[in-house]
Parts: C-alpha cells; sequence; structure tokens
C-alpha cells in the first residue's frame, strides 16, 4: 500500500467517516459495531469529537484509517476518542502513523498528557499503545443485574446541573465519557440521583435502567453508592440495571461489585501518556 496522506478529518464527509468507521468495527472484539447514518452526529457528540483536531489517512483519496481526537474542556489533556483502520490497512502502517501524529499535535498544542481507552483484550491494540508509552492508569469495569432493592429515605433525585456541578469539579479522575460534556451528548432523559457523598446519572428504557455514572467521595467503602444503587433498584423494579465499561473500581465499581452485580466479561484499560509536567 502506498504511504498515507494524513489530512484533518473536518476535511472529509460525514458520509465517508460513517462509512470508514463501519468497516474499520465491522469485526469489532466486542462484535460489529454498526451505526445508522443517522445516528453518526450523536455518536461524535457523545465521544466530545473535535473533527478538526482529528485525522484521516488518506490512500489515492480514500479513507484507510483514522484516529478521531476529544480534547478534554476539564484538564490539559487530548483523549484518543476512538481509532480503527480499514481491513485492507491493517499492518500497512497507518495506525501507527496517526497514533504518533496524534502525539505529535498534542504535545504541540501544550497539552499535558494524552489518554484513551483499550480492550483488555485487544491485544495488538495494546501492543501499539504501550510502544507509544502509554501507561495503564486502572480497569473499567461493566456490571449488570438486578440487586435487592431497598428503600433509602436519605437518596433522593437532584437537578442534573448539581449532579453536573459536583463531577465536572472530580472531573480529573473519570474517564471522560462518565463527565458532563459527555453526558450532555446523551440522546436520552436522564436523572440524577444523590445520597450522601454519592452521585449517580441514570436513563431508563423499557426494562433497563443504564448508570451512566456513579461517583462516591468515599472512594473505598463507598456506602452511599451501594445504596443508592439500591435505592435506585426499589424505584424501578421492573429494570435490570446497566453500567456500562467505563466505571472505575474507586469510583462506583466497589459499590456495583457489592451490590451484587455481574461483572461483563470484556472490560477496559483507561492509559494515559505523560507529555509535558504542569507549570510550577
Amino acid at each position: 500500500m502506498p504511504e498515507p496522506t494524513l489530512r484533518p478529518a473536518s476535511d472529509c464527509s460525514a458520509a465517508d467517516l460513517h462509512a470508514a468507521f463501519g468497516a474499520a468495527f465491522a469485526d469489532y472484539l466486542i462484535g460489529p459495531f454498526t451505526l445508522p447514518p443517522d445516528q453518526w452526529p450523536v455518536f461524535l457528540g457523545r465521544q466530545c469529537i473535535a473533527l478538526a483536531e482529528s485525522r484521516v489517512a488518506l490512500v489515492d483519496g480514500a479513507i484507510v484509517a483514522f484516529a478521531l481526537t476529544a480534547p478534554r474542556p476539564d484538564q490539559p489533556s487530548w483523549r484518543l476518542g476512538t481509532m480503527g483502520a480499514l481491513p485492507a490497512a491493517r499492518g500497512s502502517g497507518a495506525a501507527q502513523a496517526l497514533l504518533d501524529d496524534f502525539i505529535a499535535r498534542a504535545a504541540a498544542a501544550g497539552q499535558q498528557r494524552v489518554e484513551l481507552e483499550c480492550f483488555a483484550q485487544n491485544e495488538r491494540g495494546l501492543r501499539l499503545y504501550r510502544s507509544r508509552g502509554f501507561e495503564v492508569i486502572d480497569e473499567l469495569q461493566g456490571w449488570q443485574g438486578r440487586p435487592q432493592p431497598l428503600a433509602d429515605d436519605e437518596a433522593a433525585e437532584v437537578p442534573l446541573d448539581e449532579a453536573f456541578g459536583w463531577l465536572a469539579e472530580r472531573a480529573h479522575g473519570l474517564p471522560l465519557q462518565v463527565t458532563p460534556p459527555a453526558l450532555r451528548a446523551l440522546p436520552a432523559a436522564l436523572k440524577a440521583s444523590r445520597r450522601g457523598g454519592a452521585f449517580a446519572v441514570t436513563s431508563v428504557a423499557a426494562d433497563r435502567l443504564t448508570l451512566h455514572s456513579l461517583v462516591d467521595d468515599d472512594v473505598e467503602a463507598q456506602r452511599d453508592a451501594l445504596r443508592l444503587v439500591r435505592h435506585l433498584a426499589a424505584l424501578h423494579p421492573e429494570c435490570q440495571i446497566v453500567a456500562p465499561q467505563l466505571m472505575r473500581p474507586r469510583a462506583g465499581g466497589i459499590a456495583l461489585a457489592a451490590a451484587g452485580l455481574e461483572r461483563m466479561p470484556l472490560h477496559q484499560l483507561w492509559m494515559r501518556r505523560r507529555l509535558h509536567e504542569p507549570a510550577a
């Protein structure tokens, strides 16, 4: 394959980007990632993607690989929102070129670090990221099940803005997708609940309650988060509770385990690489 040319993703049409994404993730580790065209803008918003800061690799004018960038508004960091290569381009060096370019541009922009998530079972991806200096910060687990319900008088629904303000103050210790910029982009009716030092942001669809974010200031015991999860189960007895693979053990994961939810078989690793030391 000829050496690819790197261009801003904003130079490409939405249809071309969407098609390249679908082709690259047709054999994804957790199953084909099919995304209807009308959901493409929703996906980009949910991942906080900035197309002008993202790059595609082109060969003969066609996209063969892409690296979509999500600058974090809460800290001097860029997140690699998603990166993929079409099957014919794998092993060509296009993905490596995009990753090196991502790191170099983040450093040139004055970012202190770059970050990403990668499924722990994605051995090829992990080898690439580790070869570029990324180190594991934590595991990100997913959970599902029906915890024992228990109504709690101290747990209550609160305004979303209150929960978002609280989460924003703690965003440095959280993956971007469980913080306000990403939560606001969700195409769902969100509700926020609080119990003591714990907040949860949830949505309900049919018989499923999704925990989009669960954080407890008591990172070791997480008793308030546990009681909050059981309270939500009492409010929605018809629902299975599901938390996506974005839950740090010290940011809700301990409570979800204590509630008796089942850990999903695949999990992600949250990885970072430092670029610059913060100014004194």
